[in-house]
C-alpha cells in the first residue's frame, strides 16, 4: 500500500493525517560538508555574525593568556627582588649591630683620641638645702 492510499482510508474513517517530519537537514548537512557547498557565499553571509563573534572571543582569550603570562612574569621578578632585599636587609642589620657593639665604638673613637672611661657611672645624691645654698 502506498502512502496515498493510506492516507486516504484514514480520511474516510475520519482520522486525522499527520505527515512523519522527515530529519532531512542532517543527512543535507553531511551532504554539504562532504560536497563542499557549505562554504558557498549564502551560507557564509548567514552565519558571518556568529563567525565574527567567535574570532572576537578567541581574540579576546589569546589576549587574556600573554596578560597572565606577563603578569606571572612580573610576580616571579618582584619575588626574587623581595629575596634579594631581604638578603641585603639582613647583611646591613648584622653589620649595624656589630658596628653598634661598645667595643667597636671604642676602637673607632681611639683614632680621635677619645679613650673609654674605666670608672663606673655613679649616682650624685642632693637634698633641698644644698639647692638652696647654689641658688645664693
Amino acid at each position: 500500500m502506498s502512502d496515498t492510499e493510506e492516507r486516504d482510508k484514514k480520511e474516510s474513517r475520519g482520522e486525522e493525517f499527520r505527515p512523519v517530519k522527515k530529519r532531512w537537514w542532517i543527512t543535507r548537512s553531511v551532504h554539504d560538508f562532504i560536497v563542499g557547498d557549505i562554504f558557498t557565499k549564502q551560507t557564509v553571509l548567514k552565519n558571518l555574525p556568529f563567525l565574527i563573534y567567535v574570532a572576537i572571543l578567541a581574540i579576546i582569550y589569546i589576549a587574556n593568556t600573554y596578560y597572565a603570562e606577563k603578569t606571572f612574569k612580573k610576580i616571579e621578578k618582584t619575588r626574587t627582588e623581595l629575596k634579594e632585599l631581604r638578603f641585603q636587609f639582613i647583611t646591613t642589620k648584622s653589620t649595624l649591630m656589630y658596628y653598634g657593639k661598645q667595643t667597636e665604638i671604642a676602637k673607632r673613637v681611639n683614632k680621635y683620641g677619645l679613650k673609654e672611661t674605666t670608672v663606673p657611672p655613679y649616682k650624685i645624691f642632693y637634698t633641698k638645702d644644698s639647692l638652696n645654698l647654689n641658688k645664693d
